[in-house]
């Protein structure tokens, strides 16, 4: 037998379990060292590990669950005798310890009733235990308020211990209220709760010293007792530190996702989801799952609101203000003859066909940042389809809506059709490829030599050119008629709005990605960049570039640039006029930074424009705080390029005919490390 293959295999002399006295009497300090050890094991499954290696290691759990209990007063430390004296273990640790464990119960149906990757996010196996599922929380509650009550009646206990007792039930008590109010998405007494607990939090951290660990009391011998096919494994154990960061953390975000319920419209409900789940650290597994619930619960998007109200709310603020297809008054017209029963009819059809994708968008976003990443490629390719079929129905419309093209004013005066829904499908297509792209930097995705290649600003254009065709056919409609009413007019001013934040933040992307792009580009000429540990024999430039691209192959538009358009743009002689300057490779490189200076100041400006509109404008209400401190971070990270691009500058006219290399060194800032996580901007210095 094999011990690292076999759970059940005893060296010589070893004891199947080992001998601990679970009923021995507990001294103040080793129940708040007991509670510490069960908190830190918690939050390591709350991390991801499974509970055999945490939780389901303490023999104390263990005599709770199993065997299994039916009634509540079956959960005790003694099955065989009824419960006398030994206060400290019968009534205070043993209410802490049946709390501890329905609050598992409560995260457990939270996150099974979501979506989320087994053994990436999070590991459900529970070895064939019930986490007392089948009692109510109110008399787990009960047994908590009895145990405040005998430890506040205790004279002979020192204060200090009585304090630092107290604040743990209390805290338990508190989260074990929240997460039930969480499992029912009631929204007032459980953000209040949620910031008592973390107003608790300081003083569990102080009095954290005052406990005795006990050791003895887990053991990964409890896995043997387990109904599981894997291997023994060691027991997860985390630093007290980590783990109340871990729940300080946890509670600051199921207080604040609450937030996402006050609906003011689909782009501010997008921002929301976007901004909340790009905290750092990401929220754990058991908010990102709250807050699909929140999004998305019993046909109803955040508890009130359909699907289609959501999705027309969306068409009007980006592409169709004011307009006859999203009347909610065709819905009551019954005549079939009536070209109102059949925008009624089509656009039904529309949302049926559009609201699985629309709202996997949100459900990707609430994935961990890779998966997200990953989601996000394969639904791309969704919407493909969904603004081809889109296209159809704009044509079929038209006869209908009564809509007249817009002239092409060349020679050949083509047609020109605003496309409506499309354009929205392919508005949401681009955002996902600008997401695809940006994650890839934060995630680490694409190597130092690559960096100038990622065609973030080639997105980002085709995206620029899609919002400036959207607010041609916007303002064209508006002007055709004088007699719009005020709730008409304000329908148009939140879209010209919109378009203007979202074409306002896309030129700033663009122009700081060129600046990037130019920079890596005259770094790699001058060989700067850091190398690869090794050499690749079976990679070249034009494979790498097909893997990149292997997510936006399929795509109709935008064009994916082949790996020569890409060269060519990357290289020191693209936009560089032929001059006396830039005859020789230096001077054209010294030209590429001056392309990138330009750029730099130019999206700087940009970026601090955006900055500077209102949170109904930029739709960050109720984010408005994370929503600036990110701007706020990609000004910081513009300034810092602007440097860089000086350095260089500078150490490429001191070379004197010397390899620059000689003279300037660049550092490439560590993971997390980056004023923002989607601009990594080198750090250059010149060498004495």
């Amino acid at each position: 037998m094999d011990p690292k293959m076999d759970s059940g295999y005893l060296k010589d002399g070893e004891t199947l379990e080992d001998e601990f006295d679970i009923l021995k009497k507990l001294l103040p300090e080793e129940v708040v060292g007991l509670m510490d050890q069960l908190l830190c094991h918690e939050m390591a499954w709350h991390m991801g590990h499974p509970l055999s290696q945490s939780l389901f290691t303490s023999y104390h759990i263990d005599r709770l669950l199993w065997p299994e209990p039916k009634k509540l007063e079956e959960a005790s430390f003694d099955r065989q005798a009824p419960v006398t004296g030994n206060g400290m273990l019968h009534v205070v640790f043993r209410a802490y310890c049946l709390a501890l464990i329905k609050c598992c119960d409560h995260v457990h149906r939270r996150i099974g009733a979501e979506h989320y990757y087994e053994e990436e996010d999070f590991v459900s196996n529970l070895y064939n235990r019930n986490l007392l599922s089948d009692f109510d929380g109110a008399h787990v509650e009960l047994l908590l308020h009895e145990a405040i009550q005998f430890t506040e009646q205790q004279s002979k206990l020192d204060e200090a211990c009585r304090r630092a007792i107290l604040a743990r039930l209390t805290l338990r008590q508190r989260i074990l209220k929240a997460m039930e109010l969480d499992l029912n998405l009631v929204k007032p007494n459980g953000v209040q709760l949620w910031r008592d607990c973390e107003d608790l939090l300081p003083e569990i951290r102080q009095t954290q010293t005052l406990g005795t660990p006990a050791k003895e009391a887990f053991s990964v011998k409890m896995q043997r007792k387990l109904a599981s096919s894997v291997p023994p494994r060691p027991m997860v154990e985390i630093k007290f530190e980590d783990a109340h960061a871990f729940l300080h953390n946890l509670c600051r975000d199921a207080a604040d996702v609450y937030h996402v319920l006050d609906y003011n419209g689909c782009s501010n409900l997008l921002t929301f989801t976007y901004m909340f789940q790009s905290r750092k650290p990401q929220p754990a597994i058991y908010i990102r799952c709250l807050l699909q619930s929140l999004l998305f619960h019993d046909m109803r998007v955040l508890g009130k609101i359909t699907i289609t109200t959501l999705i027309y709310d969306d068409l009007a603020e980006l592409v169709l203000p004011a307009d006859v297809l999203l009347d909610p008054a065709n819905g009551n017209v019954e005549a079939p003859h009536d070209p109102r029963f059949q925008l009624a009819k089509k656009m039904s059809g529309f949302v049926l066909r559009i609201g699985d994708p629309f709202l996997d968008i949100f459900r990707a976003i609430c994935m961990n940042r890779s998966r997200a990443r990953r989601m996000l490629c394969h639904l791309v390719l969704e919407w493909e389809s969904v603004q081809l079929e889109a296209e159809k129905l704009d044509a079929e419309l038209r006869q209908y809506t009564g809509e007249k093209p817009l002239m092409d004013g060349g020679p050949t005066g083509t047609e020109i059709w605003s496309f409506p829904l499309s354009s929205w499908a392919y508005y949401y297509k681009l955002r996902q490829l600008e997401w695809i792209v940006q994650l890839g930097f934060e995630l680490g995705i694409y190597q130092n030599d690559e960096l100038s290649a990622m065609h973030l600003s080639h997105v980002v254009g085709a995206k620029i050119q899609h919002i400036e065709r959207i607010q041609t056919f916007v303002t064209r409609r508006f002007r055709q008629s004088k007699s719009w009413s005020a709730k008409d007019r304000h329908s148009f001013q939140q879209c010209f709005s919109f378009l203007e934040v979202t074409l306002t933040e896309a030129s700033a992307t663009q122009w700081f990605a060129i600046a990037l792009s130019k920079l890596y580009t005259a770094l790699s000429h001058f060989r700067l960049l850091p190398s690869r540990p090794q050499r690749l024999p079976y990679s070249t430039s034009e494979l790498r570039h097909a893997l990149r691209m292997r997510p936006f192959m399929q795509l109709s538009i935008p064009e994916v640039p082949s790996y020569s358009e890409l060269a060519a743009a990357t290289s020191t002689t693209f936009g560089v006029e032929k001059s006396e300057g830039a005859s020789s490779t230096e001077g054209q490189a010294l030209s590429i930074l001056e392309i990138a200076d330009e750029a730099s100041r130019v999206g700087r400006k940009e970026w601090e424009a955006l900055s500077k509109f209102g949170a109904q404008a930029a739709r960050c209400v109720n984010c408005e705080e994370w929503w600036r401190k990110s701007v706020k971070d990609v000004i910081r990270a513009c300034i810092i390029c602007s440097i860089a691009i000086a350095t260089a500058k500078k150490g490429a006219m001191n070379a004197q005919g010397k390899p620059v290399r000689k003279v300037l060194q660049a550092e490439m800032p560590a993971d997390g490390k980056s004023y923002h996580d989607f601009w990594v901007v080198p750090k250059l210095t010149l060498q004495p």
